[in-house]
């Protein structure tokens, strides 16, 4: 399997609607965290463009998009970019040998 990063930018207008989606979107990301597919996630904590970094695991970066096309975030469109790119760790708690 290969690892994924993902970065998800959120949509600054909506920030009530973010609120109000965050505690299902956060289900949904323990849902695939319990079944081994995320790895880590959490948002960003800087001063840039509101948004969160995920780790995935995968077989292709088509199932990744599968999967994440189901977060409450993305099925109400609060996420206006999502890059997704295979990572290959080689220090850390993901390393991939």
């Amino acid at each position: 399997m290969t690892i994924f990063a993902v970065e998800y930018i959120y949509d600054v207008q909506r920030t009530e609607d973010l609120n109000e989606l965050r505690p299902s979107h956060r289900e949904f990301l323990g849902r695939l965290h319990d079944e081994g597919a995320l790895l880590a996630s959490g948002p960003w904590l800087d001063n840039a463009a509101p948004g969160a970094l995920l780790v995935l695991r995968g077989e292709s970066d088509a199932e990744v998009s599968r999967l994440l096309d189901d977060d409450p975030f993305q099925r109400a469109k609060l996420i206006t970019h999502r890059t997704l790119r295979a990572w290959k760790p080689v220090f850390g708690p993901f390393e991939d040998d």
